[in-house]
């Protein structure tokens, strides 16, 4: 018994650091999408992949059952807030917008980022719910303990006497 409950308090211990890099790296896709850290960075960059490899594992089967949204890409939805150029004859595009000087409001950005955080929260609020349940049941499960002596010789009288 002390076996099972140690190998479940090992298990618990590995989820609970995998919760914490699936944070981690929800912490820096933010900051990589608002350009708060530059992925051009190696160090930025080493520990993005890092985290990217051991998470991947993870996301893969949710992936599989989710149908392909084709990346979930809002990037290009975005308010001009002052007219372009009269000389300015290119595209209507965020990039070609930006290039041009013209300032822009992206919400788009934004939308991309909070519908992907809310996918990640609800993946974390499922393995915190299961980590949760596995807590529970080892905890439940009665540690079966040996019988002392004296009672066991306390039930030998007491079903010598009864005969």
């Amino acid at each position: 018994m002390f076996t099972f409950v140690s190998l479940i308090s090992v298990i618990i211990m590995l989820l609970n650091f995998l919760w914490w890099i699936i944070i981690i790296q929800a912490i820096l896709s933010w900051l990589l999408a608002f350009n708060v850290l530059n992925f051009s960075s190696p160090v930025v960059r080493s520990i993005a992949t890092a985290l990217e490899r051991l998470t991947a594992p993870l996301y893969r089967p949710i992936r599989k059952l989710l149908p392909d949204f084709g990346g979930l890409d809002f990037s290009n939805y975005f308010i001009m807030l002052a007219n372009p150029p009269a000389a300015y004859t290119g595209p209507t595009t965020y990039e070609a917008l930006t290039k041009a000087g013209v300032p822009l409001f992206a919400y788009g950005n934004f939308v991309t980022v909070a519908i992907n955080f809310i996918i990640l929260a609800f993946i974390i609020f499922l393995m915190i719910r299961q980590i949760n349940r596995l807590k529970l049941t080892a905890m439940l499960t009665p540690a079966t303990a040996a019988t002392p002596e004296d009672v066991l010789l306390l039930r030998e009288i007491r079903d010598a006497l009864k005969k």
